[in-house]
């Protein structure tokens, strides 16, 4: 094709033109391991890795593939360049956080490692990540929402409630539950399902102790809505501000306070059933033995393994992971104080896992998460939201003020974990 150019310098210009062009194409990455790279990051965020970990596992990949890369991960949000600076290639792919899948998680952290280490193509990869997103659920609606039931059984009884506020908390979670699942076809209806959860949870806390005799209304309400509480949020988004990850971190913590707040609010709408009843009688405390706390630890356990679709190998380990978190968290609270004995739990889960991933050749995720599920402080950020809408200030700021000192101990043990034993892989 020929060129025309003015008198002049016109020539000299094309040459530099193509010149340029013939630069950048040389520059530009293997589209195959582009392509790879930014699927497996959509997949990761899709399922709940967190900022720095999942920046840490596509930048390790892109250097076994060969590519100079960089990543900036939000909650919404993955900002990808490859290249050289004088030749970037960016890339923005907007994400909707879906729920924690271990699952997945594990079978793209494997894929992953063969495609860096050569036995698989980046092609291959790419229709391998496609095939795992289409996988159909790994636990039916069924089994899901008989987790949602045990999980806040089991807390209550945890929490110190006795039969009655485990009954109420399990069908109350049961019918949140079913509620998730309807509202998550219709995004605006799902944007009220905090709201709704705790009005539901706290009217039928209220209306059960009225018409059946005493009970602990806020047992079986922080129960109830246990799965929705935003604890496991809140420590990652420590977790990410506590490794400079400060844009994601901010914005995930704002969400979990967001979502105290709207359960906080259907908290106090709730409550007002209590003026249109008859006065409530204190409820009674009654003694737990060892043994039904470790069966209902065990419950829990099983049933967040199911609701975070964790593959069936994993259970036990996981089963495991959360006997050392609340084993270490209650004698770290005898011994030194509720903020360092979720220091201790989270410091002997976070080990263990490690080792345990390195041993295994699994994410350490897999055990870390459900573990650290049992000493996440959304429970203390509740009950503070409670003490402010009954106008205790003091006893609210000091319960917020304790949320956040857990929250930071959790955060610190992990870290402190890491530094003992290294995992063998990012996730």
């Amino acid at each position: 094709m020929a060129v025309s150019t003015p008198e002049g310098h016109g020539r000299e210009e094309v040459e530099v033109v193509l010149a340029v062009e013939q630069f950048v194409s040389e520059k530009r990455p293997p589209v195959s391991a582009v392509a790879f790279t930014l699927q497996l990051g959509e997949a990761l965020h899709r399922y709940g890795t967190p900022a720095h970990r999942l920046e840490e596992h596509l930048e390790m990949v892109a250097r076994q593939l060969g590519l100079e890369a960089r990543f900036f991960s939000t909650p919404t949000s993955i900002f990808a360049s490859f290249g050289p600076p004088e030749a970037l290639h960016t890339s923005l792919i907007r994400v909707e956080p879906g729920d924690l899948d271990l699952g997945r998680l594990a079978k793209l952290d494997a894929l992953a490692d063969d495609v860096v280490r050569g036995h698989l193509p980046p092609e291959e990869g790419s229709k391998r990540v496609a095939a795992i997103l289409a996988e159909p659920p790994r636990s039916g609606l069924v089994s899901r929402l008989l987790s949602w039931a045990l999980v806040a059984a089991a807390g209550a009884w945890l929490f110190g409630g006795g039969p009655k506020e485990a009954a109420v908390a399990g069908t109350s979670s049961l019918l949140i539950g079913g509620l998730e699942a309807w509202t998550k076809r219709e995004p605006r209806r799902f944007l009220m399902l905090e709201l709704v959860a705790a009005l539901l949870a706290t009217a039928l806390s209220v209306v059960t102790a009225s018409l059946f005799g005493p009970l602990s209304i806020q047992v079986a309400t922080l129960a109830g809505v246990i799965v929705l509480l935003p604890g496991l949020s809140l420590t990652v988004a420590i977790t990410e501000l506590a490794t400079r990850n400060l844009i994601s971190g901010a914005s995930r913590l704002v969400g979990a306070a967001l979502v105290f707040l709207q359960l906080g609010f259907g908290v106090a709408l709730g409550t007002r059933l209590t003026q249109l009843l008859p006065p409530l009688l204190p409820a009674l405390r009654l003694p737990h033995s060892l043994w039904t706390e470790i069966l209902a630890l065990l419950v829990a356990t099983l049933a967040v393994s199911v609701l975070f679709r964790a593959q069936r190998e994993d259970w036990l380990w996981i089963g495991l992971s959360g006997a050392l978190a609340f084993c270490g968290a209650r004698l770290g609270a005898q011994w030194l104080g509720a903020e360092l004995g979720a220091f201790l739990g989270a410091l002997v889960v976070g080990t263990a896992s490690n080792a345990l991933s390195r041993g295994r050749q699994r994410p350490a995720i897999i055990t870390v998460v459900p573990g650290i599920m049992l000493l996440v402080p959304g429970s203390l950020g509740f009950r503070s939201l409670e003490s402010l809408m009954a106008r205790d200030v003091v006893a609210g700021v000091d319960t917020a003020f304790s949320m956040l000192m857990v929250a930071v101990a959790l955060v610190t043990g992990l870290l402190f974990a890491n530094a003992v034993v290294s995992p063998r892989r990012v996730l």
